[in-house]
């Protein structure tokens, strides 16, 4: 049995990792690298033949995770794709959402090279590739064991995240020797909103671990509520402004919506008017409905006692662009929620546009901004941020939370990693992290007799 990380090798995107057990290969994420986004079709890249991968496991829906699969189908491969139920509904949403990123994109190259025919940049994939990636899927249910071959079984452990994210377990016999090896893909915290807490996983001989918030923890002095009641209650109660919330369609703003819910409907504020601007959110939020089985406790239980965990009073899901940009106008105080969480592009640009300038606007960021990105450079502080080809000078509030990140911090990665038997487990792969953050992780396991592999990228591991 061999193991090449050939994706998120001391770096958190591009997930995609290959396991052979003798000629037969199995593909563990195949997600885009954004390291190479500046050369996007740096993604076809793979190195390895496609058409001789013979299957693909895909433990979540995140890009990072499966956005480069269209890619790999479009170059060859023509096998199934093994996932949860959600996770094949969501990610099919967020491959549409790339081949419209693409087309932009495609299309902001094409105006700029303009006078340099055959400059543009070309999509990586188009919406036929996403379709026949679609149709490859095959789904399998929680904590239910299926056989892939007569050699090797998988089961799924749910691990929070994300709707449908999973821990994907293989049982393999080995030429006549069992073995076991578990991929975390992306492991989520406790008591996050509307997500069941990661379940622990079964004994293994190897763990492939996510890595990402290796040596850093979140805040733990405030809850979510508590943090929103203070914001809702400057920004929107006290000033008689408006609250802008950056947030990714699909589990962020769930999220969001669910918490913002528990607040108004218990009167721990007067009611404010919440508008969520996001096609994807509300095309998403319909899945997590459809999956209401798979929420977690404190869910089920407010929609026994009060309905629809995703829908109350004064809030509106912004169907068009018509009603995006009536929202603009909308002059009494309010929450808009809306796409994309780093500002890259997505409608929240729009309201941005119109709110930076405006003193009494408030920004709050609930997740990740990468460097570059304009929700980067508001976090950082600039005074003028560029926006629709105008500079703009920053006069709103800008504000932040981590209360809202859906991975777990050092001590849950630690917690799932030290649930293994130190003399079992063989070898600890820290994979989805960058190298400080897997030293970190690395440095808090070994004491306790774990051995830890920080995997060079296309490197080949035995086990």
């Amino acid at each position: 049995m061999r193991l090449t990380i050939h994706g998120a090798a001391q770096q958190v995107t591009g997930s995609m990792h290959l396991l052979e057990i003798g000629k037969y290969k199995i593909l563990v994420d195949c997600g885009l690298d954004y390291e190479k986004d500046h050369h996007v079709m740096l993604n076809e890249d793979f190195p390895f033949r496609p058409e001789e991968i013979d299957v693909v496991v895909l433990t979540h829906a995140h890009i990072d995770h499966s956005g480069n699969l269209p890619t790999l189908v479009r170059m060859g491969f023509n096998g199934q794709i093994l996932c949860t139920p959600p996770t094949a509904e969501l990610t099919e949403l967020l491959l549409l959402d790339s081949v419209n990123i693409f087309m932009r994109k495609e299309e902001k190259s094409r105006k700029h090279n303009r006078k340099r025919p055959g400059q543009g940049r070309q999509p990586l994939y188009l919406q036929k590739h996403v379709m026949d990636t679609v149709e490859r899927f095959i789904t399998i249910g929680f904590n239910r064991p299926f056989r892939i071959n007569g050699d090797i079984e998988l089961e799924f452990i749910p691990v929070g995240h994300l709707l449908g994210a999973a821990a994907a377990i293989f049982t393999i016999n080995d030429g006549g020797i069992e073995k076991k090896i578990a991929f975390t893909g992306d492991i989520g915290r406790k008591n996050y909103p509307v997500l069941n807490d990661p379940q622990e996983l079964p004994k293994v001989d190897y763990i492939v671990s996510e890595s990402t918030y290796g040596g850093r923890y979140h805040t733990k002095d405030k809850t979510i509520e508590e943090t929103l009641v203070d914001v809702i209650s400057t920004a929107c109660i006290k000033e008689s402004g408006r609250l802008i919330i950056p947030a990714f369609s699909i589990g962020r703003t769930q999220a969001l919506v669910f918490s913002l819910n528990k607040i108004f409907s218990s009167g721990l504020l007067p009611p404010v008017k919440v508008f969520v601007d996001s096609p994807m959110a509300t095309a998403s939020t319909g899945i997590f409905r459809k999956y209401h089985s798979l929420l977690n406790e404190e869910a089920h239980d407010f929609y026994n006692r009060k309905g629809d965990e995703f829908e109350f009073d004064n809030l509106s899901y912004v169907e068009n662009l018509h009603e995006s940009r009536q929202v603009s106008n909308y002059f009494e105080p309010c929450i808009i929620i809306s796409s994309a969480g780093m500002l890259e592009g997505g409608r929240i640009q729009d309201h941005l546009y119109h709110n930076i300038q405006n003193y009494y606007c408030t920004i709050l960021f609930i997740g990740y901004c990468a460097k570059g990105t304009l929700g980067y450079k508001l976090l950082r502080g600039d005074p003028i941020v560029h926006i629709r080809d105008r500079d703009l000078a920053v006069y709103a509030t800008i504000k932040k939370t981590d209360l809202f990140s859906a991975h777990g911090d050092h001590d849950d990665l630690l917690n799932t990693i030290k649930q293994q038997d130190a003399q079992q487990l063989k070898n600890v792969f820290l994979v989805h992290g960058e190298t400080e953050s897997m030293q970190a992780l690395a440095a808090a396991l070994q004491p306790d007799g774990y051995k830890v592999t920080l995997p060079q990228k296309g490197v080949v591991y035995d086990l």
